[in-house]
């Protein structure tokens, strides 16, 4: 059984469901026992552009048919247009480093700041606040620049210089001579799909930029269209600093992205990555920009969304005494459970009615369908979700 070999030979960091997953078109997976399943997880946001979307496909066999990896001491063209198209989509005027994943992007924006907080080589400037339930990354310094006091257990000593505000608005009196930076996700994903307020936001980086401490916006779930826009930021009006960016850039192969306006921070030797956008994940990352800039400008993006934004009020509606608030924008979207014992119901459920979903904080419903995800696959998703509800 395949449940055994797991529980045998892998580690138990997952608390995985039984099932397994052999086939995906689009938005609809099939398990090993020839199942049907509506994705409304898209592997945490990953697979934006669809499972085995054709044009992604076939780019990837050719480049891997021709070169997969060489080295970044070497031009590598694949890497060159991604990051151009990253920089022209985004509208700000930066550069790019290229890792392998959301924490990866993270360590690369900590070590920028700490890097601009220094003064004739000496720190004069280390400490970078994050908000509460914040979540940035798995490592041992992204899960100290994460504000949950959970995930700090066994782990330490950890690397010093982080600091934690409780919201937005405490941040201003947390700012001191040691302050470089304050590190933000727009959306908290992992922290219950929560937005933040986009008046307070704007402020705040008006704020940061008078004083000259860097904004540095943690975009590794909410970039790459999955709030409607390019980046989140385009949809706050704002101009970070710095802007990190994973999940749905590689449609499913793994990819990080750092990116900063101050594009001469870094010289060879202070930063680096081995497989960090090789030739297989930054022709992904260029084919799933092209596919979601064409679906972006065609219109048919926009509609989708207003279309699942529907399918999630009208389970908020009919069921009241369930869900006691609708969050998110775009894809990213949330039903706030009135306790986890629910949601941990809905979720099981949902699983056996063939529709995949997934848990944010406590006690928040997550849905992040691939952007791609068609009117059909939508309506067939919400029937099975609301049956798993009903049935609770």
């Amino acid at each position: 059984m395949l449940k055994d070999l797991d529980r045998e030979y892998v580690l138990a960091t997952y608390a995985r469901a039984d099932v397994s997953f052999v086939k995906g078109e689009n938005a609809t997976l099939t398990d090993s026992e020839g199942k049907k399943y509506i994705d409304f997880m898209s592997g945490i946001a990953v697979v934006s552009v669809g499972h085995s979307n054709e044009k992604l496909s076939n780019a990837l066999c050719e480049q891997i048919k021709n070169i997969t990896h060489i080295s970044n001491l070497y031009l590598i063209e694949p890497q060159i247009k991604a990051a151009e198209a990253i920089v022209k989509s985004s509208g700000y005027d930066m550069r790019c480093f290229f890792g392998n994943s959301g924490a990866e992007a993270n360590e690369g924006a900590i070590k920028i700041a700490r890097k601009y907080g220094e003064v004739d080589g000496k720190i004069k400037r280390y400490k970078i606040i994050t908000l509460e339930h914040s979540f940035h990354g798995r490592t041992i310094t992204t899960v100290k620049a994460t504000a949950q006091e959970s995930m700090h257990n066994f782990f330490g000593p950890f690397p010093d210089g982080f600091v934690y505000a409780k919201d937005i608005d405490e941040i201003e009196s947390m700012l001191d001579s040691h302050t470089v930076a304050v590190m933000i996700e727009l959306v908290q994903g992992e922290g219950g799909v929560e937005p933040l307020d986009r008046d307070k936001v704007q402020a705040l980086a008006k704020m940061l930029k008078d004083r000259n401490i860097l904004l540095i916006v943690d975009e590794v779930q909410t970039g790459i269209y999955r709030t409607g826009e390019f980046l989140a930021s385009n949809l706050y009006d704002i101009e970070p600093d710095i802007i990190t960016l994973a999940k749905g850039l590689g449609g499913g192969v793994p990819i990080g992205v750092v990116m900063t306006s101050h594009k001469d921070i870094l010289s060879a030797g202070d930063h680096g990555s081995t497989f960090g956008g090789n030739y297989l994940s930054s022709t992904a990352a260029l084919s799933v920009i092209e596919i979601l800039n064409e679906y972006k400008d065609s219109g048919e993006l926009d509609e989708a969304l207003l279309y699942f934004e529907k399918g999630v009020n009208r389970l908020h509606i009919k069921y009241p005494d369930i869900f006691l608030k609708s969050v998110g924008f775009g894809m990213m979207r949330g039903l706030r459970v009135r306790d986890g014992d629910t949601l941990a119901k809905i979720i099981s459920n949902a699983l056996k009615e063939g529709v995949v979903v997934l848990k944010a904080g406590k006690n928040t419903l997550r849905l992040l369908p691939p952007l791609t995800i068609s009117k059909g696959e939508m309506d067939e998703g919400f029937f099975r979700l609301d049956n798993a509800i009903a049935s609770i």
